[in-house]
């Protein structure tokens, strides 16, 4: 029987929703699952003081190593990198990072196919990036490399010769060169930066929106769709995170009211570039892929944009959707175990 471990950072799986979820498709799939945390594992003696589910409850218990570890979450602190490193190199991970925003960017450019889905970038390193890309655009936004849930992003506007419209985080104002000249000079020394043409992805009444393009690996290791679901943005926002006030509906009743009649050729053609993309996508990097949200906005021309790839999309709030995305999970941890399996 294949053997599953979820490694979090957290040590009370209660206090991670979505553990549950896991434990009841695993337990429903007939594999054994459990979940830990670094400072559990035993090097010397490949045991593993982990927690399984039973009987409405998290039990402690001792584990051999798994087959397969599921890890669910970031690396928390140095002083357990060791033990990641010593499992990472004996046993299969579902999830591989795939990199920051910039370095995403450049891997999708430099492998062609799908260049033309991305919106022009460049990393913003100095002022004059910046005026060179504004001259070009009139309209860019300016987005921190690491930042997530659209935290971080400033949207500017020429306005007139010597003005410019900024939206920072909701607050707009209105500044003249020398004001901007100082404020991007404190943001390129603050952290890195990534900058953009705008591009307007806008509902019949003015919200900004896109859509997430969740999609994961099944129990074959091929991609699936997850969900493919609409984000609208509150009126004068920028972008359409959930984190900034925004909201969701369904996609067909969504695609209805803005696309009239093209809404069922917009949908297919959602669903065909979510599988085409994460297959090119999962081909330029040496890990496999298992999970990926991937943001697509539509101009007013219904030209397809790439806003952005993220590995460990979170589950839309508007779906009951934590099982369907459990499953494909454990039915890839499952399938991977297989493979490794065999290998050895």
């Amino acid at each position: 029987m294949t053997l599953i471990g979820m490694l979090h950072h957290r040590r009370d799986p209660n206090k991670v929703k979505k553990a549950f979820a896991y434990a009841a498709v695993a337990k429903a799939e007939g594999v054994t699952f459990f979940y830990f945390t670094l400072g559990k594992v035993n090097i010397k003696q490949h045991k593993i003081l982990g927690k399984s589910y039973e009987n409405g409850q998290w039990v402690e218990k001792e584990f051999p190593f798994p087959d397969v570890i599921y890890n669910a979450s970031y690396l928390a602190s140095e002083k357990t990198k060791h033990i990641f490193d010593y499992l990472y190199d004996r046993i299969p991970f579902t999830s591989h990072s795939i990199g920051d925003k910039l370095s995403v960017y450049n891997r999708i450019k430099r492998a062609n196919k799908y260049k033309h889905y991305l919106i022009p970038f460049y990393e913003l390193t100095n002022v004059q990036i910046f005026f060179d890309m504004i001259k070009r655009y009139q309209k860019v936004i300016i987005k921190p490399l690491s930042g997530h849930q659209g935290g971080g992003i400033v949207f500017i506007e020429k306005d007139g010769s010597n003005h410019y419209k900024i939206n920072d985080a909701g607050v707009e104002s209105s500044i003249n060169e020398k004001q901007l000249l100082d404020w991007l000079s404190h943001k390129v020394q603050e952290k890195d930066y990534v900058i953009q043409q705008f591009i307007t992805s806008q509902t019949k009444s003015g919200h900004v929106f896109d859509f997430r393009l969740h999609v994961q690996k099944n129990g074959q290791g091929k991609w699936v769709i997850t969900s493919i679901y609409p984000r609208i943005g509150r009126l004068g926002t920028i972008t359409s995170n959930m984190g900034s006030g925004g909201y969701s509906t369904y996609l067909d009743i969504f695609l209805q009211q803005e696309f009239a009649d093209s809404w069922y050729d917009i949908k297919k053609y959602l669903e065909q570039f979510a599988i085409s993309f994460s297959n090119h996508f999962d081909s330029l990097y040496d890990d496999e892929l298992d999970e990926l949200g991937i943001d697509v906005g539509i101009d007013e021309n219904q030209k397809l944009w790439l806003f952005e790839v993220n590995w460990r999309p979170g589950p839309p709030n508007i779906y009951s959707l934590e099982l369907d995305v459990a499953k494909n999970t454990i039915l890839y941890a499952k399938y991977l175990a297989d493979k490794n399996k065999h290998k050895s």
